[in-house]
């Protein structure tokens, strides 16, 4: 049976990148095909996260040899009925200083974990999968590379640029057949669209992971991390979404190599380019805690045959959510107590936000009725590329009242032409989901990539009444949600100050 979705992740591993490829991978061989890993630089370098990419492929490969050891369902079909493509890409911003977020992901992008365990590493020779043998290269050499990649039986390397390959892939399926979730900085696919605009617009869809719109940001008081990254990138591509795309484009850049700037799309489109975004208002609803991660995966640890995968995870995440409590304030009243390890509430209740993998539930997901679009959707949101303090703000008019017009261009009461009827973009934003709620949405996440939870029956304890495994207790209708939403960005807007 073909996959009902097909996708091309673009990514840059982070963290919450990886929980979101093991989501995607681990999804049944009907739910959905990854066809292409595209790698961007983002959250560390793009060679960094390259090998976080590979570290995936060779945990999972050992999770499922533990698996068949121990009789457990192997799941991940995403891996074993299909082989990605993973493809290298942009290593920095098409114009800006590079940024990064090793600060906060480690500067391997997994806490440090290729230091910490390099027994959970890939091995160096990882790197020639990637690399093209020089002209001079002895036969044998070549047969070793070759028996290298042949070792490599979860996913297939590729030598051509991530930008091109996603082209390719778009070029060879049929149109609206094949969706993008980006969720890392924009410049691959702002790279693919300039260079073959009609063919990049026959995706599906691009599902975006970036912005900030009520929410402030987590770079800057304005900017979320992946707009702030390459904005130029995120700019361009934005601007596809338009009836009009030069009207929102980004100015050209004067500090630059006029021959590194990218040219303009055509004039005439074939169509405009559907974006889905997924911003911090909705992602940073969407969290996993210290608590419930060690009650769902330290049983499997302390096995006499550990998981590996769970043994990975827990490797990175420990560290991670210490960091977590460096640098935010978390409550004392945690939900979560692992009754095994008596672990205090202080403890559990720093929380990871799962912004990346929300991204990809909503690709498994996407004909629920509880995914709730913002009522202003499609809505002119717009990326800024040259303010000094504003830059990689996602700007939206909240001039509610105001009419669109029948004309087009700038006006003296309308400068940046925000209310011409085919001027600005359209842009789909998505403020609410099925499973709303650091509960919900991080414990399926897990249970996914790790099925046989369910049966382990090891301990869990919560505090409060509600059940945990009954989907209404949990989410609110859509316009349950957006009632109280208010009041949520209030408390997570105080909680991140």
């Amino acid at each position: 049976m073909a996959p009902s979705q097909r996708i091309i992740i673009d990514t840059d591993p982070g963290i919450d990148d990886v929980f979101a490829i093991l989501l995607a991978l681990s999804a049944k061989a009907e739910e959905l095909e990854v066809v292409l890993i595209s790698v961007t630089f983002g959250n560390v370098e793009v060679r960094s996260c390259l090998r976080n990419i590979v570290a995936i492929f060779q945990v999972l490969e050992k999770e499922l040899k533990w698996r068949r050891e121990n009789g457990k369902p192997e799941g991940f079909e995403g891996m074993t009925k299909y082989k990605p493509l993973v493809a290298v890409g942009a290593n920095g911003p098409l114009h800006e200083q590079l940024l990064m977020a090793d600060y906060f992901h480690g500067p391997d992008g997994l806490a440090g974990i290729h230091e910490s365990h390099p027994h959970l590493s890939p091995k160096d020779t990882w790197q020639k999968l990637f690399e093209r043998p020089p002209p001079d290269t002895v036969i044998s050499e070549v047969v070793d590379d070759q028996e290298l990649a042949a070792e490599q039986s979860s996913f297939r390397p590729s030598l051509v640029p991530a930008h091109q390959e996603i082209l390719r892939v778009l070029r060879e399926n049929e149109a609206d057949t094949v969706t993008v979730v980006a969720i890392g900085p924009l410049t691959n696919l702002a790279l693919a669209a300039a260079e073959d605009t009609e063919t990049f617009l026959r995706v599906r869809e691009v599902v975006t992971m970036g912005g900030a719109i009520d929410l402030c940001g987590n770079v800057t008081p304005v900017a979320e991390f992946n707009v702030f990254a390459d904005s130029v990138a995120a700019a361009r591509i934005y601007a596809l979404t338009s009836a009009n795309p030069s009207s929102t484009m980004p100015p050209t850049p004067t500090h630059v190599d006029p021959s590194s700037v990218l040219p303009p799309y055509p004039t005439t489109l074939s169509r405009p380019l559907k974006l889905t975004l997924f911003p911090l208002d909705i992602t940073e609803l969407h969290t996993l805690t210290r608590g419930l991660f060690n009650t769902l995966t330290r049983p499997l640890i302390q096995l006499p045959s550990p998981s590996p995968l769970a043994t990975w995870l827990t490797a990175f995440m420990q560290p991670m959510f210490t960091k977590i409590e460096s640098l935010h304030h978390t409550s004392t009243n945690s939900s979560y107590q692992t009754a095994s390890s008596g672990d205090s509430n202080d403890s559990n209740s720093a929380s990871l936000s799962l912004h990346d993998p929300l991204c990809i539930y909503y690709i498994l997901t996407h004909s629920s009725a509880k995914w709730m679009r913002s009522a202003q959707s499609p809505e002119d949101i717009r990326v800024d590329t040259t303010g000094q303090w504003t830059r990689g703000m996602t700007v939206v008019d909240r001039r509610r009242s105001r009419k669109r017009r029948g004309s087009e261009g700038a006006r003296s009461y309308d400068l940046g032409d925000w209310l011409g009827s085919n001027s600005g973009n359209r842009v789909v934003r998505m403020v609410g989901g099925p499973r709303q709620g650091e509960e919900a949405f991080g414990r399926e996440m897990l249970e996914r990539d790790i099925p046989y939870i369910r049966t382990l029956g090891f301990p869990y304890v919560r505090s409060s009444d509600s059940d945990l495994d009954c989907p209404e207790s949990l989410g609110s209708s859509a316009h349950a949600i957006e009632a109280v939403r208010p009041t949520v960005i209030a408390l997570v807007s105080a909680q991140r100050q």
